[in-house]
C-alpha cells in the first residue's frame, strides 16, 4: 500500500498535508495485525489517491529532481498561459498585485514576495496563520475545504463567511484575479514581531 504514495512523497506533492493527515489518521488507522481494511479505510485511500492525482496534475510532475515545500512557488512560470495573477491585500490596507502560477500553494507565494502571511505550522494544518479572506467572486471557484481546514478556521480570530487557510489555497487558471485580504489579527505560533522568511 505504501508503494501507491511513495512516486508522490519522493516529488514532493504532500506539501499540503492534508494528504497526509488523512492516510495517517484513516488509511493506517488498523489495529496491529489487521491484515485486511474495512470499506471505511478503503474509502479514505481511494480519497487520498485521488487528490494526490489532482495535485499532481495540476502540478504537471514529471521524472526530475524533487521539489520541497515552497520551491515550487520560487520558479517563475515556465510561459505566459500558466500565469495566474494574484491580488494580496495586507493588514494595512495595501494592495500587492502578484504573478503566480498554475499549481502555486498561496502561502508558499506570499512567502516569495514578502507578504506577511506568517504559515506557523508549514502548511501542515496544525495552526490558522495563514487565514485569509477570499474576495466573494472568488470563493465559489475554490473546492470545498476539507474538514480538518474547517476544524482549524473555527479557532481562527476574525472568522468570516469568506476566510480560508492560505496553505489550501492552490491556484488554478480559474483563480487568475483572486484577491485575498489578510486579517488585522491573527493568532501567532512565533514570538511576537516574527517575519516568515522563504524557504
Amino acid at each position: 500500500m505504501a508503494n501507491v504514495f511513495m512516486p508522490c512523497i519522493m516529488r514532493g506533492v504532500l506539501e499540503s498535508r492534508v494528504i497526509a493527515s488523512v492516510i495517517l489518521k484513516r488509511a493506517f488507522g488498523m489495529k496491529r495485525g489487521t491484515h485486511s481494511l474495512s470499506l471505511t479505510n478503503r474509502y479514505y485511500i481511494s480519497q487520498a489517491t485521488d487528490h494526490i492525482r489532482n495535485i499532481t496534475r495540476c502540478r504537471n510532475f514529471h521524472n526530475g529532481p524533487s521539489l520541497f515545500s515552497g520551491e515550487y512557488e520560487m520558479q517563475d512560470p515556465k510561459s505566459p498561459d500558466k500565469v495566474v495573477n494574484v491580488v494580496f491585500v495586507d493588514k494595512d490596507g495595501v494592495r500587492h498585485d502578484i504573478k503566480g502560477k498554475i499549481g502555486d500553494n498561496v502561502l508558499y507565494l506570499a512567502h516569495r514576495y514578502g507578504i506577511e502571511l506568517e504559515g506557523a505550522c508549514e502548511a501542515s494544518l496544525a495552526c490558522t496563520t495563514c487565514h485569509v479572506y477570499v474576495d466573494e467572486d472568488d470563493l465559489d471557484k475554490l473546492p470545498e475545504p476539507h474538514e480538518e481546514e474547517e476544524d482549524l478556521l473555527d479557532l481562527a480570530p476574525s472568522l468570516q463567511e469568506n476566510s480560508r487557510l492560505g496553505c489550501q489555497v492552490i491556484l488554478t487558471k480559474d483563480l487568475d484575479g483572486i484577491v485575498l485580504t489578510l486579517p488585522k489579527t491573527t493568532r501567532n505560533f512565533y514570538v511576537d514581531g516574527h517575519v516568515p522568511q522563504p524557504h
